[in-house]
């Protein structure tokens, strides 16, 4: 597309740079910027350019024009307005996507820009604002249509609370008073007679009133129609399809409501204004005012364009799209012009995703047997099988409150009936609690951060200990590879640390090794880890903490990628080749959120309409409805308190539903992972996509209800009596939690997690959990606990947290600290009497890295600790007869005089203190002060 500086309205200089909304209002032909402080005011006489920038989760810059025009501007202004709009996308790089906009009829996407409504004024830029002063007003009423954006009109009746707020704060400073007249309230309710007597009384009125505006435009199948010199000539085609668009031309597709201009990459720029010419010749010589007219650049079509087509191909050509972007910045950089927002964006490191969930609650895992389900002992409830079903329930500290998530796993070689099973066995847990958990649905292979941080180290074991899986391989005369303890196995690790590590068990073959991975291969009598050459240190470490799970006995050879035995390729077969790209998870993208209406036919149930909503936000969480909030790599769907039970059933099928339909076309999986969320019980892993606001409380009633009460009392919501909550069940039945909780995840020994909730059910089962060490997994070292969402701390909470820890303390001292412990050091610092010298020497090469990092490796460090009295390392060990009361358990180490420190931690306190924490933790746990 060629582009010259007589193409470029000085005026759209430096647009679309960054993150926002600009307008421009055209004036003498021209556009003219309008500030930012009149945003949302629109003129029934003019016409505007409106350009909205959003930032995508990956850095790229994606632009919305919309050109809105009154319905009293001239046709000279619109066809400004319109071509502006041609060149402003040029500007931009011919990327963005273009919206017509008329008069009460707009799009909603182009509403959701200014919620809560725009209330067009009388007037325009050729005559002049007209500023309505107080004395002037005059009664009106507005019909208001919409359910999450409201088109405002002024007409004869109707009414919206969503609009109401807007009109008290912006015509009546706040201080008028609001009533509600419902249908059929006769003159005898004072409210009503004031109302009706501004209309001069009351007369009965019709259902429904039939307008001009009110008639709707059929849809019909698409046509295709090819724009040549400003024509539009229809083409004949039984099936529309991409292949005919040429890039080198322009096209229209006709779908009646809404009418789709198509641009080729290689059009010049007069094409482009031309078919805009067209496609209004078009609508207005069918008398079609309302027909929404959207265009779209190759390259960069619409969800909504692409479904009109009978086929249409799953990925477009980024690349070529990038390089037009930047042929048209240098050039426009020649011309002197500011290209800053048009040049590609650098690429966006990739971040590891954080859970938003606190890892320090309580977890039991069942396996699904048939229509059952088996409580695990907490020694297995880490290891899962590909040919099992397992249901997880998770009990959290929450804000306020302790939080609930119930899930299934499903391994992929699991039997149909027993998945159905384990979802219905999960769907009556959340039932019996009122609903009040969250609940998840996850695959095998697709698992999510939040299910990983859960359970910390994972084992996927190959085959399955189920009644139907074995039923089932018997009756297909399968082979049963069940994982055998005296057999051959091979086992991926991986994971981002001692948090997050899981080994999948894989075919013991060469073909299954990957360069970028470590492996633990092991039979009877001997283990092997290996090292991919991609991997690192810290994925090496974690291949150690896995084989401490899996083999702790088995002597073990450490391998490196190409200094393999003979042993070891004998063990898989012999040597062959193997990959060596990094198994790539799907990633999260922008997130989308959908209303979903639904009908349940005779024989299925059918999602009928799913409708985005765009500029989401808390407030569009309606109570009676449920909506999906699409993030591709997971999917979450919603659920308001006034959704009746049964309707609340559906949640599940109404999420697998949008997953099957796939309505933003990219290919999404139907096994993508899956949460069910309650209003009232959003969790931070949710709540995390929208400008949240925790302090909002349940109210009374519906949506139309509740703001209604809003409005009427100022801004102050009534509150719902809050339910006194049970405290939490540990008893087993119903799904509960066991009486004594099967984990415990170091709450009091965490510096890191200031705990602020007293002694509650949590607090209390913590401590039943240290009196019965046989409870505790003791299979991995504790994690390393630490904030993982933002949470506000208050002095006051922090004078409580300092109580609680103090009453911890105590009642931990006295606790037999189990032997077991000594299991958790990996294998390359134990059985030396070098132990620690070994330690020193394996962190000496990352000297500079570690003390790079500063502050964060001395968090509970040496400079916190001058100010602790001194006691005898046999007063302060764990395993003390005689232990000193009041001690901070979580820094045993701190009240060592310098000279014990040394001798029994083998360094230094800065040394000790510059290590991270997890090495601090296995240092001390050697000593028995941890």
């Amino acid at each position: 597309m060629g582009v010259s500086m007589r193409d470029l309205d000085p005026a759209l200089k430096g647009a679309g740079q960054k993150d926002g909304l600009e307008i421009w209002r055209i004036e003498s032909f021209n556009p003219v910027p309008i500030p930012q402080s009149s945003h949302g005011k629109f003129f029934t006489g003019d016409s505007y350019i409106i350009l909205k920038t959003t930032a995508s989760k990956s850095g790229a810059l994606r632009h919305d024009i919309h050109y809105w025009l009154g319905k009293d501007t001239s046709q000279d202004e619109a066809g400004v307005a319109a071509i502006k709009t041609v060149e402003l996308d040029a500007v931009l790089g011919g990327r963005a996507v273009q919206y017509r906009e008329v008069q009460g009829h707009e799009t909603e996407k182009f509403l959701s820009y200014f919620k809560p409504c725009i209330i067009p004024q009388e007037g325009g830029a050729a005559s002049g604002f007209k500023h309505v002063e107080a004395e002037e007003h005059k009664t009106r009423l507005f019909v208001c249509k919409g359910k999450h954006v409201v088109n405002v009109k002024e007409a004869k009746r109707a009414k919206a609370l969503e609009v109401v707020q807007y009109i008290k704060d912006t015509y009546h400073d706040g201080k008028c008073e609001v009533a509600s007249i419902e249908d059929g309230r006769m003159m005898a309710d004072k409210e009503a007679g004031e109302f009706w007597a501004l209309f001069g009384g009351f007369a009965p009125l019709p259902r429904k009133t039939v307008s001009d505006d009110d008639m709707k435009i059929d849809s019909h199948p698409p046509k295709l129609l090819s724009v040549e010199k400003g024509k539009a000539e229809p083409i004949e085609t039984d099936s529309l399809t991409k292949e005919l668009l040429d890039t080198n031309k322009c096209y229209i597709i006709d779908c009646g409501l809404e009418v789709f201009v198509w641009m080729g990459r290689n059009t010049s720029l007069d094409d482009r204004k031309s078919v805009s010419g067209a496609t209004d010749e078009l609508v207005s010589s069918t008398n079609r005012p309302k027909s929404q007219i959207i265009r779209v650049i190759e390259g960069f079509e619409t969800v909504m364009f692409r479904s009109k087509f009978d086929s249409w191909p799953q990925t477009a050509n980024v690349t070529m799209s990038e390089d037009g972007r930047g042929k048209v910045a240098a050039l426009l950089k020649r011309q002197g012009l500011d290209v800053k927002g048009l040049l590609k964006a650098d690429p966006v490191k990739e971040e590891e995703p954080q859970p938003y969930i606190d890892c320090t609650g309580h977890l039991q895992v069942w396996r699904v047997n048939g229509q059952e389900k088996n409580l695990l002992a907490a020694t297995d409830q880490s290891k899962f099988y590909s040919g099992d079903c397992f249901i997880f329930q998770y009990s959290y500290p929450g804000e306020d409150r302790e939080e609930h998530l119930i899930g299934t796993w499903i391994g992929n070689n699991s039997v149909e009936e027993e998945r159905a099973s384990a979802l219905l066995l999960a769907s009556k847990m959340v039932e019996l609690m009122k609903f009040i958990p969250s609940m998840a649905r996850i695959y095998e292979g697709i698992e999510t951060i939040q299910f990983y941080s859960i359970l910390q180290s994972l084992i996927v074991y190959k085959g399955g200990l189920g009644d139907a899986y074995k039923n089932y391989i018997a009756e297909k005369e399968i082979p049963d590879d069940t994982y055998k303890e005296d057999g051959v196995a091979l086992f991926r690790i991986q994971g981002s640390g001692p948090d997050n590590m899981q080994a999948i068990q894989v075919d013991p073959v060469a073909s299954s090794m990957n360069s970028s991975y470590c492996y633990i291969l092991h039979n009877d009598s001997m283990a092997f880890t290996w090292s991919g050459n991609l991997t690192t240190s810290d994925d090496q470490e974690l291949a150690e903490r896995m084989l401490d799970l899996i083999k702790p006995d088995l002597p073990c050879r450490p391998h490196k990628e190409g200094a393999e035995s003979e042993q070891f390729w004998e063990l898989l077969g012999g040597k062959t080749e193997y990959s060596s790209q990094k198994i790539v998870r799907e990633a999260e993208n922008d997130p989308h959120l959908f209303s979903c209406h639904y009908s349940e036919g005779k024989d299925q149930f059918l999602v009928s309409r799913v409708k985005e909503i765009h500029n989401f936000s808390q407030d569009d969480l309606m109570t009676e409805d449920i909506f999906v909030l699409d993030c591709h790599s997971e999917i979450f769907v919603w659920v308001g308190q006034q959704v009746d039970l049964k309707k609340r059933m559906l949640a599940l099928p109404i999420g697998e539903k949008f997953l099957e339909h796939d309505f933003l076309l990219k290919t999404i999986s139907p096994l993508t992972p899956m949460y069910i969320v309650m209003e009232g019980n959003e969790p931070p892993f949710f709540t995390r996509f929208f400008k949240w606001d925790s302090a909002k409380p349940a109210m009374l009633g519906n949506s139309f209800q509740r703001k209604l009460a809003i409005l009427k009392n100022g801004g102050t919501p009534p509150l719902v009596k809050p339910k006194r909550r049970a405290p939490v069940s540990y008893g087993g039945r119903s799904g509960g939690l066991p009486e004594k909780s099967q984990r415990s995840r170091s709450m009091s020994v965490s510096p890191d997690r200031v705990r602020v909730r007293g002694r509650s059910p949590a607090f209390n089962a913590l401590a039943a959990t240290f009196e019965n060490t046989n409870v505790r997994n003791l299979s991995t070292p504790p994690p390393m606990i630490r904030k993982l969402y933002p949470k506000s701390v208050t002095s006051d909470s922090a004078s409580v947290a300092s109580k609680s820890s103090s009453s911890i303390s105590r009642l931990t001292s006295t606790f037999d600290r189990p032997l077991a412990r000594d299991n958790l050091i990996p294998r390359s610092f134990r059985g030396s009497t070098d132990t620690f010298k070994s330690i020193r020497e394996a962190n000496s090469d990352n000297e500079n890295s570690t003390s790079s990092r500063g502050e964060s490796a001395k968090e509970g460090g040496a400079e916190d600790n001058e100010d602790l009295p001194v006691y005898p390392y046999e007063r302060v060990n764990t395993a003390s007869e005689d232990p000193m009361p009041d001690i901070d358990v979580t820094k045993r180490e701190a009240y060592l005089s310098p000279e014990e420190f040394n001798e029994k931690l083998g360094m230094t306190r800065s040394e000790f203190y510059k290590l991270p924490k997890w090495k601090q933790n296995k240092v001390k746990m050697a000593v028995q002060l941890f």
